[in-house]
Formats: C-alpha cells, structure tokens, sequence
C-alpha cells in the first residue's frame, strides 16, 4: 500500500515494526494432498477472464442488540474484485435473486457461479432463473469449503479487517459500513495476488460518503488555499 502510493520503505522495516505493535501474523500452513476433488471446485474450474466464474456465500454477524445480520457476498473469480457485500436481518424469497439481477444489469451475465450447498443457493427457483439467464450452476462438495477457495478467502479477510472491528447499531449502520469498506477492499486494499495492485482502482470515486478522513481533509485544505488565493486578489 505504501509502494502503490509512491513511499519508499524497506520490507524489513516494515515487518519490525508489525511485529513490534503486536499486529496478527498470518499463520503457516502446511501443504496437504486432496484425496477427491469435485467438478465444482476452484482447482478444475479456473476463472481465466472476467465474468467467467462468480462465487458467492454468506457470512454472519450480529447488531449490538444481539440480532442476527448475514451478509451475501459476490466476487469476481479472475478480477478478484467483490462484486457485492449485502446485509439483511434474512434472505427468503427472492432476495438472492434481486441481488444477482442488480449486478447482472451492469456486469453482465457470467458463465458459471460457484457455491457450497446451503438451502438458498439450491432451490429450484434459483436455479431455475439462473439457467434461464444463461449461467451454469457450479457446486462444492459437501463440507468442503476449500473447494470454494476465492469466496473463502474474502470471506476471512471481511472477518479480519471488517467485522471483528466494527459494530453495528442497526442494519442501516451495517449497510453504509459495508458500501465503504467494499469500496476500499476494492479500490485502496493491495492484493498479493495482483501482485500489489487493486482489483478495481478506476472505479474509487470521492463521493462524501466513501471519502476517508484524510481525502476528506486535503480536498478541504486544497479549498481553503484557493479561497485564500482569491481572496488576496481581491485586496490587491
């Protein structure tokens, strides 16, 4: 992130001083073999351009009363750019779907959508629809999260740097909260996997709402400067 904002500072450093604040550090994984993998999993299906492969699933948090908030979230398997995070109290009816066709309108229609076996990715209404609007219906194995790998990583980074640091009034709280980190994840956050670019920087736009305290301050600065410029033209 600094790098990408034209910093200059040594990796070492940085990890000195990441280790000195006490910040969490990934934790090593050791390799292990599948015995089966099946024709929905992310290492036989691989997105290779956009609208490809989608992933979606659920996460879940709760409002500061106690109720229960899930968000649907939607991600672009070769862009890695989060198509859409939504919290709602619940999803019946045709909720997934609206949230699919809302994306659909403006990205198109992908080839495949990937997804575990929950109730609301299964019924026959969804899938219905999504055959009828020309998508293939792609499905995990049954406890078998590592075959949806993409959506599960999100998943976890939302958990990390989102969720455990937030919390939420109400569900309108949730909705302005989420728009605003979904923006950053999307248009600020380096990815690793980009090899440190964002998914989607030509979309980040200075609307009031997104705009960071920072942006927020320099914009002001910049005004301020230029009434002063014009105001000393004035007096002379």
């Amino acid at each position: 992130m600094l790098r990408n904002q034209g910093i200059r500072i040594n990796h070492k450093r940085v990890e000195r001083i990441w280790r000195e604040e006490g910040l969490k550090l990934p934790a090593k994984q050791t390799k292990r073999r599948r015995i089966f993998l099946s024709d929905g999993n992310c290492v036989r299906l691989r997105a290779n351009h956009s609208n490809h492969v989608w992933s979606y699933d659920f996460v879940d948090d709760r409002s500061m009363d106690g109720r229960k908030i899930r968000w649907l979230n939607i991600v672009d398997e070769n862009d890695h750019v989060c198509l859409a995070s939504v919290p709602r109290r619940s999803w019946r009816g045709n909720a997934v779907i609206n949230t699919l066709s809302d994306i659909m309108l403006f990205r198109g229609v992908p080839e495949y959508i990937r997804s575990d076996n929950g109730s609301e990715f299964i019924s026959k209404h969804l899938r219905k629809w999504l055959s009828d609007v020309g998508a293939i219906t792609t499905y995990i194995e049954p406890g078998s999260p590592w075959e949806n790998g993409f959506i599960e990583s999100f998943n976890s980074r939302m958990r990390d740097e989102f969720l455990n640091g937030e919390s939420f009034g109400n569900i309108h709280e949730a909705e302005v909260l989420t728009k605003r980190w979904v923006n950053y994840y999307n248009t600020v956050r380096p990815h690793s996997s980009l090899g440190g670019k964002t998914p989607a920087p030509q979309s980040y736009t200075f609307d009031d709402m997104e705009m960071t305290e920072t942006m927020r301050q320099a914009v002001w600065n910049v005004i301020l400067v230029s009434d002063e410029k014009k105001l000393a033209g004035v007096v002379a």
